[in-house]
Parts: structure tokens; C-alpha cells; sequence
């Protein structure tokens, strides 16, 4: 069990606040307050106020988590803000450190810290002409250290880690990360024979031709660092700029398309609209073959979707994702075993929406 020396006392709050957290801060910080501070359903958050050794009052965000992919949430949410803010400033809230210390349960916890900024988390959209300047300049300036796909650190989306190790081809980069999803949707909701052959023949036939054909014939893609998991959760307008704020990065240096796939789903809410993805285009062209853009983007969606399944026992996310892969596997690689696709479960027919309910996390 953790040491009570290793708890900063005296403080306002409700939230134990471990001195490994005031010890990424500057030498001399005081601690006045540790208080609860928003909904995650993965981690603990809470707002650190202290008063710096220069005399100034400061808050910071504190995200705290346990479990298997705790490092990787904290380091891998510490570089991509980092990521971030070195080419687009006031996009994400300034990193200031990570770190790792045992809770009173003698768990493992990691954490990450950054700024604080007092936000509106409302349905209302952000600036679309704004807000998509921003996107395209965070993918045409955010670029690959070493000029392929990947990431330096293990990333997460949601709490599923993803596979970012550096790959030349674009097609095996996102092959390993949906490879993720499928093993994590598969141990949470367990075999399903008619799924998992769509799921070999997605990997085995439609992604190299779908995302090989994106590097072959003389056509090139460059790694474009992408937020991870960019949907409307995961923004929030500053309430002193009146300017959106991402949050929750788990960035990757990918093909940039693969940002957009969350908003083809079912939880998307006015980025579902053509209006974001116009205004993107108009700084970003399609990439080539430009006419399978769209079946780029419902490639991109089944990650999206089967990583909310994984996190969400007998979610409607897994048929969705299902339905899509044979829709894809019918045009790209056509199986005679497979089920066939229905128009009917596909919402970009229908139009269904879902809205995402966020829980806190429990003790």
C-alpha cells in the first residue's frame, strides 16, 4: 500500500492528489486544491490549482488511469499533445508531463497533466471555415520524423492500445491497428464464425488493394500526424477564445484520410454533414485513386466502430461494422461463403443516429 508521505495533505478538494504529480511541476510549487473535475469513461480526471514559485495562481488538468494500457494512455496522450501543439498552436491544451505512481489499492497508476482551460462542452459546432484551416494544417505540417507511418510511443484510442510500430506501407500501418480492434471486440464479445471470415478477407484481399492502390502506379502518400480520435466528444469551445480544443489525443503519423472515419458513424453528430468535409477538401484534396474516397472513409469507420464495440458489450457498433466489411468485401474481394451486405443496416442510407452516452468511471 502507497505511503500517506506520498499524498500531499492540507489541500482543498476532493481528489488525492500523489506528490509524483506536483513533481513534474516546477521546483518550489505549492499545491493548494485537487478537485473532480469531468466525465471519462476510461480514466479519473480532476483540476490541480497551486501557486507557482514565481507567486502567479495556476490550474492544470490531471487525467489519471489503471489497467494494461495506462502507460500507454499518459505517455502516448503527453507526446501527441506535444505533437499537436508544435504545429498548431491553441488547438490542445498545453502538455506539461506524465508520470507513474500506486494509489491507496497499491495499483499502478498513470497520469497525465496538462493545462487547464475552462471549456463548453455543448452539441453547438465549432467555426466549420476555422476549425477545418486548423484540421488541414495539423495534418499538412505535422510530419513523420523518419518520413513513414507510425508513432515514436505506444498510443490509445479510448483505452484500446494501438499498434504504431513503423512501417513503410500504409496498407500494413493500418492493417496492425485494426488487427487491434478485431482481438479486443473478439474478447469482449466473443467469436462470431461469419464476422471473422469478413474479417479475413478485409485484411487478406480489400485493404491491399483498397489502401494498396494508394502507393502503387507511381502514386505517393505522406505520413500526416492525425489526432486519433477526432469526434465531438472529444472537442470543446475555450471559454475565454470562444475557439475549439481537442482533447483526448492518441495521435498517429497516418494517411490523413483515416481522421475521418469517426464521423461516418453513428454517433457522429454535425460532422456527419458535408459541410466540415467540403471545407477540408477545399485545403486537402482527396488522395488518389480520388474516386474511392468514400470507400476509403467506410474502411476507416470499421476501426471507429470496432474499437467502441470492444469497450461496449453488445454494442450495435460490431453488426455496423460487420455490414460495412461485406459491403466492402462485395465490391473489392467478393467471397461467395460471405453474408451479403444490406442497405438497410448501412446508415449511410438510413441516416441513423446514435447518441454516444458517456459514464464516469466507478471506483
Amino acid at each position: 500500500m502507497a505511503s500517506s508521505s506520498e499524498w500531499e495533505e492540507g489541500i482543498e478538494g476532493n481528489f488525492p492528489l500523489n506528490k509524483a504529480v506536483v513533481r513534474v511541476l516546477p521546483s518550489g510549487t505549492k499545491p493548494l486544491s485537487a478537485e473532480s473535475c469531468g466525465t471519462s469513461s476510461w480514466t479519473k480526471t480532476a483540476k490541480i490549482s497551486v501557486n507557482l514559485p514565481d507567486g502567479n495562481l495556476k490550474r492544470y488538468f490531471l487525467k489519471t488511469a489503471t489497467g494494461n494500457s495506462a502507460r500507454a494512455l499518459a505517455e502516448g496522450e503527453f507526446h501527441s499533445v506535444s505533437a499537436i501543439d508544435a504545429v498548431v498552436s491553441d488547438l490542445v491544451p498545453k502538455a506539461v508531463g506524465w508520470g507513474h505512481y500506486q494509489n491507496h489499492k497499491s495499483q499502478d497508476v498513470h497520469f497525465f497533466l496538462g493545462d487547464f482551460h475552462d471549456v463548453a462542452m455543448t452539441e453547438e459546432p465549432p467555426d466549420p471555415a476555422h476549425f477545418m484551416w486548423q484540421i488541414a494544417k495539423m495534418h499538412q505540417k505535422g510530419t513523420s520524423p523518419n518520413g513513414i507511418f507510425g508513432f515514436p510511443v505506444p498510443v490509445v484510442c479510448g483505452i484500446m492500445e494501438r499498434t504504431v510500430t513503423w512501417e513503410k506501407s500504409w496498407a500494413k500501418s493500418f492493417t496492425h491497428q485494426l488487427k487491434d480492434v478485431i482481438k479486443y471486440d473478439n474478447q469482449t464479445n466473443g467469436p462470431w464464425p461469419e464476422y471473422d471470415a469478413a474479417c479475413k478477407q478485409l485484411i487478406d484481399v480489400v485493404i491491399p488493394r483498397l489502401l494498396g492502390a494508394l502507393q502503387a502506379g507511381g502514386r505517393e502518400i505522406k505520413p500526416s500526424l492525425i489526432h486519433g480520435d477526432l469526434w465531438e466528444q472529444n472537442i470543446g469551445i475555450d471559454m475565454e477564445t470562444d475557439k475549439a480544443i481537442l482533447f483526448d489525443a492518441g495521435c498517429t503519423y497516418a494517411h490523413n484520410e483515416m481522421e475521418f472515419g469517426t464521423w461516418r458513424c453513428s454517433w457522429a453528430i454535425y460532422f456527419m454533414g458535408q459541410k466540415y468535409m467540403q471545407l477540408y477538401k477545399s485545403h486537402v484534396k482527396p488522395s488518389e485513386p480520388e474516386d474511392e474516397w468514400d470507400d476509403r472513409n467506410r474502411l476507416y469507420s470499421i476501426h471507429p466502430y470496432l474499437n467502441d464495440s470492444a469497450g461496449h458489450p453488445g454494442s450495435v457498433s460490431r453488426q455496423r461494422a460487420y455490414n460495412d466489411m461485406l459491403y466492402l468485401c462485395e465490391k473489392y474481394g467478393p467471397l461467395e461463403s460471405l453474408e451479403k451486405y444490406d442497405p438497410k443496416k448501412d446508415i449511410s442510407v438510413t441516416g441513423d443516429h446514435v447518441p454516444y452516452v458517456i459514464e464516469q468511471l466507478k471506483d
